[in-house]
């Protein structure tokens, strides 16, 4: 067949399939489960997703699942706002950014693919095991449920089979299980009253251990409760291992609440919303080294399956997306290809590289390590007690954020509307 096959029907195969759509190009998703369901916890998206979601039509979709982030907040141990930076349309951008359920998103997206695309586009219960070249595309094979073997053929296939992805292996056969870097996370959903206003992404701690939370949903106007995500991470030493080998393990909050259970603060009660989940999740935090590829032939890499990374900064899901709407655009330069793919690596690679290690760095949260080490007391302004270097830095973070939304701003659409292959 012509068109394009991808392998993994989450955030970025839907994304894909629907730009893909968009642009006139043929289309299919294999899906390893059987039945596409709403998984996952709450995710960020930055404004640069939330702009390619918007393009394909899902703005009153999407606003009706989300809610608005205004602020990144930080906070000292001892529960004193430390810094806070403004996100979104308050930052100035000219699209806001969004947290959502990750399950709510990715249905939104699953149930539009089948009405645009039609129900045969989505196969489920078919796990891309591997893939061969031909002349002019490539042949993938597919594992079946009642574990049968069946063969499909196209221009491209698209791996967008997440952290373990069969794609990445075949590309990369020697390079093994996922980097741990020596963070677990446990996380989970409850009901909280609303932190800071009830729009702030906040984040608790110091370099050893911390605590995020942000809204997935609007404040209930009868109980005054909002649905927030939580995620609880301390430090380990990786040279020891983890004692589990599985990456998503539902765990008692006994493993890890000791540790939180005297971070009460007036505004936010820690152990409290820990014990109100219903499940709790354990995460150790893995991504994988950089490669020097994503494309060989006919198939290319996106999303988790070609630049994992640590959920730092709202990166993960929202550069996925934009990988896809930056596939599709390069299908409209280069036609439905191999130079299509090479186009896309050539302008995405060494930005994503780079990503994926700045991400090992906590972001703007390792500020709170540095002034754990050098201040025990409580303050109310950073630029009065941080050290020289924490002042740089921060002064740093705030002058490239405004550069990057000024740029981003002013940019083109991925993909002028009504634009076809």
């Amino acid at each position: 067949m012509d068109g394009v096959l991808i392998a993994g029907g989450g955030i970025a195969g839907l994304t894909m399939a629907l730009t893909c759509h968009e642009i006139g190009v043929p289309a299919t998703v294999f899906e390893a489960a059987d039945e596409l369901r709403p998984l996952g916890l709450g995710i960020n998206m930055q404004p640069s997703a939330v702009r390619a979601l918007y393009a394909l039509g899902f703005e009153d979709a999407l606003d009706s699942i989300s809610v608005p982030v205004d602020e990144v907040a930080l906070v000292a141990r001892d529960g004193a706002a430390v810094w806070s930076e403004p996100r979104g349309l308050d930052a100035g951008s000219r699209w806001p950014q969004l947290s959502v359920h990750r399950g709510a998103l990715e249905m939104m997206l699953y149930r539009e693919a089948v009405e645009r695309l039609g129900p045969a586009a989505i196969v489920t219960g078919c796990r891309v095991t591997g893939y061969g070249h031909t002349l002019d595309g490539v042949r993938v094979e597919c594992g079946l449920l009642d574990g049968t073997v069946e063969q499909a053929e196209a221009s491209v296939l698209l791996g967008a089979d997440g952290l373990h992805s069969a794609v990445r292996a075949q590309m990369f056969p020697g390079e093994g299980s996922p980097r741990w870097g020596g963070s677990v996370l446990w996380r989970g959903v409850a009901d909280h009253r609303p932190v800071r206003g009830g729009r702030s992404f906040v984040v608790v701690g110091n370099r050893r251990q911390r605590f995020v939370t942000f809204p997935i949903a609007a404040t209930d106007p009868v109980s005054g409760m909002q649905r927030q995500d939580w995620i609880a991470e301390l430090k380990f030493d990786p040279m020891r291992g983890w004692r589990r080998g599985d990456w998503n393990t539902i765990v008692s909050a006994d493993e890890f609440l000791a540790d939180f259970e005297d971070w009460a603060f007036d505004w936010l009660d820690v152990p409290a919303l820990i014990r109100s989940s219903e499940v709790v999740y354990e995460y150790p935090m893995v991504d994988r080294d950089p490669v020097d590829r994503w494309v060989h032939g006919s198939v290319a890499l996106i999303g988790d399956a070609a630049h994992p990374m640590y959920p730092v900064g709202s990166n993960g899901a929202s550069q996925a997306i934009v990988d896809a709407r930056l596939v599709g655009k390069a299908f409209l330069d280069h036609g439905v290809g191999r130079a299509a793919l090479r186009a896309f690596e050539v302008g995405r690679l060494d930005e994503m590289s780079e990503l994926v290690v700045d991400s090992r760095l906590a972001g703007p949260a390792s500020v709170l390590g540095a002034l754990d080490e050098r201040s025990r007391s409580i303050f109310d302004d950073l630029d009065a007690v941080a050290p020289a270097d924490v002042e740089r830095y921060i002064a740093d973070f705030r002058r490239d954020a405004r550069q990057s939304i000024d740029a981003f701003n002013a940019a083109p659409p991925t993909i002028e509307r009504g634009t076809r292959a």
